[in-house]
């Protein structure tokens, strides 16, 4: 079902007065990134949260819910105006799981927010997605928490558009530390939420359920390795096709080959209430996530026949 949220009645902020929510902020951009950088100002701005930022020192674009196992972190302080800031040597979920473990930060923030993300997160693309792995991780640990994604298109989008798009969120964000307060909020899921392009003409807040989309990716042999561009984002790709001009010669050289990415087309899941779709309608896509991804029911109707199948042919 279709639920259109209106901006009206989005609820005061978790706590009022000296008593202000702690919102610590993380991304896969980078912790120099605009969409992160924007969305701490709106917040410090508002002059509603204390504010934590824990996010990587180098983009993590794409990393999905990687983990730093087997070598230590290193951790710098940044100086970001209104907070208390760190850059990390690791992915988004590392970022996460240090900045909620009170080893950086005197308190356990009040809510987590990965974002603002370039290029949006939608369908099969949350899988990939190191901003929403940056909101998984705190969902893990029974901590509200919300991933941002901003739909920048090339040509269209500008850096303003990344303020625009933390103002028109900052409802959602006083409304979820709002319904904590109150313990009123489920912790069985978390939000992922996808602004569009034409974020000053947004249609409001929709309601909507993860679709199947995805961009259809092959793979090309290139003949160097700084061919091999650059991710924007799990929705975008910008290839760079600078390349030196002895790049044949060096290619014979190599014993190896080299291959890069490339789109080769998109599948669309439609719907009503499918995130993608209603995001290019031009609305704030706002979908509840769990940990798993469960098989869809007539799936599961057919292994329940299909089993017992196996196991007597076994036999």
């Amino acid at each position: 079902m279709i639920e259109n949220l209106t901006m009206e009645n989005s609820g005061a902020p978790a706590s009022t007065g000296g008593d202000r929510p702690t919102v610590m902020i993380t991304n896969d951009d980078g912790i120099d990134a605009p969409g992160l950088r924007s969305l701490v100002r709106v917040l410090v701005s508002s002059n509603q949260f204390h504010v934590f930022v824990c996010a990587p020192d180098s983009e993590q674009s794409a990393v999905s819910h990687s983990i730093t196992w087997r070598r230590p972190l290193s951790v710098k302080p940044v100086e970001v105006d209104g907070t208390t800031a760190f850059a990390v040597s690791g992915t988004p979920a590392d970022c996460t799981s240090l900045g909620i473990s009170q080893a950086l930060f005197p308190s356990i923030p009040d809510l987590v927010i990965s974002g603002i993300n370039m290029g949006s997160n939608c369908g099969y693309h949350i899988v990939y997605s190191g901003t929403v792995a940056g909101a998984r991780e705190a969902f893990f640990n029974g901590i509200p928490s919300i991933s941002l994604s901003y739909d920048w298109v090339g040509g269209r989008s500008n850096v303003d558009d990344y303020t625009l798009a933390a103002e028109a969120c900052l409802p959602i964000i006083c409304a979820v530390l709002t319904e904590t307060r109150k313990k009123t909020y489920p912790l069985n899921c978390f939000l992922n939420v996808d602004v569009p392009t034409d974020v000053r003409n947004h249609k409001g807040y929709r309601l909507t359920n993860q679709s199947r989309s995805i961009v259809k990716m092959g793979w090309k042999q290139v003949t160097s390795e700084n061919q091999g561009g650059k991710m924007l984002s799990t929705m975008t790709m910008e290839t760079n096709s600078e390349s030196d001009s002895n790049s044949d010669s060096t290619a014979a050289k190599q014993d190896h080959l080299i291959f890069k990415r490339e789109v080769r087309g998109s599948w669309v899941d439609e719907g009503g209430d499918m995130d993608y779709s209603c995001l290019q309608e031009g609305y704030i896509s706002v979908s509840a996530l769990g940990a798993l991804s469960a098989a869809e029911m007539d799936s599961q109707a057919y292994f329940q026949k299909w089993l017992p199948t196996v196991i007597s042919s076994a036999l």
